[in-house]
């Protein structure tokens, strides 16, 4: 049963069946491949084959002797090392569709269907946030995403949005909407709404357990961002009860903030120049 649990590991990770077995093999004893082959019932040719493999991964060390022995790689020091060849194919595959011309999506709204999926667009559209973000946020949900709320808001980027609970030095604007009875449990799940430079918005409503998407919505259309971005304007400064809150976010309205989705879709209204 180790064994087994150990090669569904190992096949997770990219190793075929026979290169699991050989490593969980060498695991417990040094052998040489007629050994290994006699141990697992496996014909020579196979479990040479995987231990060439398995040496390409660096998951198997071998001596120079006439009959070589081989001896697994401690599975600490092969995770490290498989970590680090993953991450040098990820920059260099990131690298390269990067260099592939997107165009936009239009006004299209995309639906997302897992809490990973969720939560990684929100990560992305605050660390790309240039001007201004908006945002109301369930205790869980917020708990996740408040390091790049701050992040963002250290960077110059204008972060207001609405908590329900209350935030001690959040870095950033954060109103907190009135604690009144229910507000979150009468809910349906935990909200998520963002929206970024009225460029791009994310509506989500999670599960209670965080595992499970309920609906999720994404657009990146300028037109329907702009829109998201006013209504969670007049949302949070509706919220913002004391007079001196309200005067204090009547720069985030849509028109006063004038973000790049807003002046994107003013761009695409001008008449064309007459040459």
């Amino acid at each position: 049963m180790t064994h087994n649990n150990a090669a569904i590991a190992l096949s997770a990770l990219g190793f075929g069946e026979i290169e699991a077995a050989v490593y969980c093999e060498l695991l417990q004893r040094p052998a040489t491949g007629y050994r290994l082959a006699q141990a697992l019932g496996k014909s020579p040719p196979n479990i040479y084959h995987a231990l060439g493999s398995l040496h390409q991964k660096g998951a198997v060390v071998a001596d120079d002797s006439e009959g070589r022995v081989y001896r697994a790689v401690p599975p600490a020091e092969l995770l490290t090392g498989l970590a680090r060849q993953f991450e040098a194919r990820r920059d260099a595959a990131l690298d390269a569709l990067a260099a592939i011309p997107a165009e936009g999506g239009g006004e299209r709204i995309y639906h997302l269907k897992t809490v990973d999926q969720v939560l990684d667009r929100a990560r992305r559209m605050i660390a790309e946030a240039r001007e201004i973000l908006l945002f109301d946020c369930f205790p869980a949900p917020f708990a996740i995403l408040r390091p790049e709320l701050r992040a963002a808001a250290a960077r110059g980027v204008r972060v207001v949005g609405t908590v329900y609970e209350a935030v001690d030095e959040p870095g950033f604007d954060a109103i907190r909407s009135p604690p009144s009875p229910g507000v979150t449990d009468l809910w349906p799940g935990d909200q998520l709404s963002l929206v970024a430079d009225a460029a791009e918005y994310l509506l989500a409503l999670l599960g209670r357990d965080d595992r499970q998407v309920r609906h999720a919505v994404w657009s990146d259309g300028p037109y329907l961002s702009s829109l998201q971005h006013n209504a969670l304007a007049s949302e949070i400064r509706l919220v913002a009860l004391a007079p001196e809150d309200r005067d204090a976010l009547a720069g985030i309205s849509l028109l006063r903030a004038c973000p790049p989705g807003l002046r994107e879709l003013i761009g695409e209204a001008q008449p064309a120049q007459s040459t």
